[in-house]
Formats: structure tokens, C-alpha cells, sequence
């Protein structure tokens, strides 16, 4: 069976976009796959992060985990940092790859700004570490978001780089799995700017631990704009995306048709089909009872599961440990390829 590796960063706050374009994606993909979901911790403190808050929001995640359905008796939920062949891979991928690769990632050059030579080295070497994240299990594809696509092209080179400096076929060339409708979620105020738990106002996001009031106030407060909502006009050619002109005039109505789209489980082109012409307020509360029903228990499971952190703390223990049992031989045949002395 083919292996699926994914992480999600424990900074705080999952909303709807995290939901969507992640974890949602992970559930139906342990029929097929053997998944390993981890809390990527050691990504989280390339930035500051509160010490006192780490660990929580490492909680949350798992619980998120939990309460949309992933078993952790078929996958393995771990957090990143309990399972030390991370950090041993990415120092030898810190040797295999090439300063050249590192300074094209614009997600670095994005989150260091204007700022850059006040950055940490972990925020540069973020993406051998992914590498690592990744390839420590072998792993054959990766559920990824727009946003990651360029660091799994860097995965693959330095799986490449790493075979062929050493005469050995022994990474796998990982394949990206890229999902469906909704996978980029924008702000409810805002449709031009993604959906983002640093927005100072709380009606931007649907925080997966909404109760059903907030959530059904945040669609309700959500921006329009006045005209009907369209149809399918608006498509591609090939009838599965929306034309991205015909978007940029009405960010915000294509924004809350492609979240219905995603969490009914129908194609945009359905969705478009079904409330082309409609006004916005009969539309609001087809997308808020949707919602409610669910996110609404989401929610619920992980109040729960939070208020049980002992419980949560063992699923992640437990899970680092069968991680760290399928990462152990992979890092043992890296020290015999490389050289080094005992291995």
C-alpha cells in the first residue's frame, strides 16, 4: 500500500481553511493509503512561538485530528518533535541541498519580508526539513496546498540529488495529491485576502471550535456584494473552475459558493447550477444550516477532547512511537550509504 505523510503546524486557532484545505482531505484518505498525520511542532518554532502555548495548540491539532474523523488505530497521529529522525534526515539534507534551491522559495522571502537577515536559519531551512518530514518514511504522495506545492518540488530534488550522489535508488520521487473544491478559503470580510487566524477581526474566520451562534452570525455577517449570484457561466472552458477574471469581480460571492461547494461534497459547477440567479439571503442560510451540520459536531468533539489532554497526550505518544519504529531502518540505511562510522 501506498504512503501518505502530511503535517499541520500547531499555531493556534484552526479555522475553516485549515479544515478544507487540510485536514478534511486526510480522513478519506485512510481507506487507501497508510497516513501518517503529524503536528509539525519543529516548523511551528521557526517563527516565535509562546512556550506556555505550544503545547495546547499541539493539542488542538491532534484534536482536530480526532474529532474529523481520522482513527488512530489506522493512521498514526504524532507531533514532529517526539520523533528524532526529523531532525537527524534534515542535517543531512542541509548537506545534499543547494543554497541555489533554498533562495527560490517564495514562501521564505514571504514570511521574512523586508526583514530578511533577521530571520532564523530554521525559517531558510524550513523546506529540507519537510524533505526529511517527508522521506524519513518513505512516503509516496503528500496531500498539498498551493501554498507547499514548491517545497514538494524540493522534496523530489533532493530525493533525486540524494540517489544519485550515492549510487542508490533508496528515496521514492513523492507525488503531490491536490484536492478539490475550496482548497484556498478567503476571509468572510475580505475575498481577496486568505482566510487567516492573524485577521483582527474574529467575523474574517470560522474557527473549527465555533459553537452553531458563531458560526451561523459569521455566514450571516459574511460580505456581498448586490447583484444575484451567478452561474455557470462563470466557468472554465472544461467546466470544473471558475474563470479566474470573472472571479476577481466578485471575490467574495465565488468565495462563499466554492465553501459550499466543499462542504456539501459537490462540484462547483453543481453549486453554481443550483443558486445561479438567487439572492444572497436565501443563499446565507442554505450555507449556514451546511455549515452548522458540519462543523457543528467538529467542534464539539475537540471542546471535548481538549478538556481530556491526558487522553489526547497518550494518542500522540503512542503514535510517535510506531512512527519512530518506520523511520528507524530508513535512518540507519542513510548512516550505511553515507558512511558514516557504525552504522
Amino acid at each position: 500500500m501506498s504512503r501518505i505523510f502530511s503535517g499541520v503546524q500547531p499555531t493556534g486557532d484552526l479555522h475553516l481553511g485549515n479544515y478544507l484545505g487540510a485536514i478534511r482531505n486526510f480522513v478519506g484518505l485512510q481507506d487507501d493509503f497508510e497516513c501518517l498525520y503529524c503536528v509539525v511542532d519543529m516548523h511551528a518554532i521557526t517563527v516565535w512561538q509562546d512556550p506556555e502555548l505550544l503545547a495546547p495548540h499541539t493539542r488542538e491539532v491532534a484534536a482536530a485530528f480526532l474529532a474529523s474523523g481520522i482513527d488512530p488505530t489506522d493512521s498514526i497521529i504524532f507531533n514532529q518533535s517526539q520523533v528524532t529522525a526529523h531532525a537527524e534526515l534534515a542535517w543531512v539534507f542541509n548537506c545534499v541541498a543547494r543554497m541555489g534551491w533554498l533562495n527560490r522559495m517564495t514562501q521564505f522571502k514571504e514570511k521574512a519580508g523586508k526583514h530578511r537577515e533577521n530571520a532564523s536559519i530554521g525559517l531558510y531551512v524550513y523546506p529540507n526539513l519537510m524533505a526529511a518530514d517527508i522521506l524519513a518514511y518513505k512516503a509516496t504522495h503528500v496531500p498539498v496546498g498551493e501554498d507547499q506545492k514548491q517545497h514538494l518540488e524540493l522534496t523530489r530534488d533532493i530525493a533525486i540529488k540524494f540517489n544519485n550522489d550515492f549510487g542508490a535508488e533508496f528515496f521514492p520521487v513523492v507525488e503531490p495529491l491536490i484536492f478539490g473544491e475550496a482548497t484556498r478559503v478567503m476571509s468572510l470580510r475580505d475575498g481577496t485576502k486568505k482566510m487567516s487566524k492573524s485577521d483582527p477581526s474574529e467575523y474574517s474566520r470560522i474557527n473549527l471550535t465555533d459553537g452553531a451562534d458563531d458560526i451561523a452570525g459569521k455566514i450571516r455577517k459574511a460580505k456581498t456584494d448586490p447583484g444575484e449570484l451567478p452561474g455557470t457561466e462563470s466557468l472554465t472552458e472544461d467546466g470544473r473552475h471558475i474563470d479566474a477574471e470573472i472571479e476577481r469581480t466578485r471575490p467574495e460571492a465565488f468565495n462563499l459558493l466554492s465553501i459550499y461547494a466543499a462542504l456539501s461534497g459537490q462540484t462547483i459547477a453543481a453549486t453554481l447550477d443550483q443558486f445561479a440567479g438567487s439572492q444572497f439571503s436565501s443563499f446565507k442560510g442554505e450555507l449556514v444550516d451546511l455549515s452548522v451540520s458540519k462543523l457543528g459536531p467538529i467542534g464539539a468533539e475537540m471542546q471535548r477532547l481538549m478538556a481530556a489532554p491526558d487522553h489526547v497526550d497518550q494518542i500522540l505518544h503512542d503514535g510517535a512511537n510506531r512512527a519512530a519504529a518506520i523511520a528507524a531502518p530508513v535512518i540507519k540505511e542513510v548512516h550505511k550509504i553515507v558512511g558514516f562510522l557504525g552504522a
